[in-house]
């Protein structure tokens, strides 16, 4: 089984775009995961219907046994969060550093699982999706990307699918490295801007760093052809391939619109989306 992430530097490149689009041309072949899990927005074009739900078991939160309770106040003491008020925890408040079962002399603070989101298995018209929903103020979203990548492995081995497509997290944080690893190529999706080639040259460190394969792929080359040029003068200078170059459309936005992939329309970014499948096949 191979595994494809689609990633970025920054947010904004079309990195989701380009991962409905993939999904759209390997139809039947692959299963696609989710994995921007702070923000995602594929359902927005895959419009997944559920089937399965699993809870996500994100950090723990103290709780306090009343009958154990000596009401001695060191607890909310030690708590640097205000998360206890009364001898009782707010769960929302509480963060999980384990302080108060520390400091507590009748040991009636214990660390308990609580849900901070779900991961689902979804059909879409392109195949299955594993996707994720964080609730809001929760933390431990690597750990999530995680589990939806080891769902996402787990359904394509019981399908026989060979390929999973990863829509991966923007930026080079945990949830980037979570959605990265262990992977066996990287498109990574980029702007022909100033902050677009700063975060290719960081994100493209990561993937170097965890032994990735990358491939970079210029988002609306033609609004800046000189930093696209520079961009590719990055990518040579380390040593990896420009493998797309996707040409400014205001046709995407209809697109976008009524719920369809650039695959799915006649267009130019289509069709050099197309061509940039041929080359990911090739490398894969």
């Amino acid at each position: 089984m191979k595994q494809l992430v689609v990633i970025s530097g920054k947010g904004g490149t079309g990195k989701t775009t380009m991962t409905a689009s993939l999904a759209a041309l390997a139809r039947g072949e692959m299963v696609v995961a989710d994995c921007d899990v702070d923000a995602p927005d594929l359902h927005l074009l895959l419009k997944p219907e559920v089937r399965e739900t699993f809870d996500f078991l994100g950090l723990q939160a103290a709780s306090i046994d009343p009958d154990k309770c000596t009401r001695c106040g060191k607890c909310e003491e030690a708590c640097r969060f205000c998360a206890i008020s009364d001898f009782a925890v707010d769960p929302a408040a509480c963060e999980g550093c384990r302080v108060c079962t520390v400091v507590c002399p009748s040991e009636a603070v214990t660390m308990v699982d609580r849900i901070s989101g779900h991961a689902f298995v979804s059909d879409t018209r392109f195949g299955t999706m594993v996707h994720a929903e964080l609730f809001p103020g929760e933390e431990a979203s690597g750990k999530l990307v995680t589990m939806v990548r080891e769902l996402a492995s787990r359904i394509a081995a019981e399908e026989n699918k060979d390929l999973v497509i990863i829509d991966g997290s923007p930026g080079i944080g945990c949830p980037v490295i979570a959605s990265i690893t262990g992977t066996d190529l990287a498109l990574v999706m980029t702007e022909p801007s100033i902050s677009g080639a700063h975060d290719l040259e960081r994100i493209l460190a990561v993937a170097e760093h965890f032994g990735v394969e990358a491939l970079v792929a210029v988002n609306k080359h033609d609004l800046n052809p000189e930093m696209t040029e520079e961009i590719g003068g990055l990518c040579g200078d380390l040593g990896v391939e420009l493998a797309g170059r996707l040409p400014f459309d205001p046709e995407v936005v209809g697109a976008m619109i009524r719920g369809e992939t650039l695959v799915e329309v006649e267009g130019p970014v289509g069709e050099a989306i197309r061509d940039l499948w041929g080359k990911i096949r090739a490398r894969l």
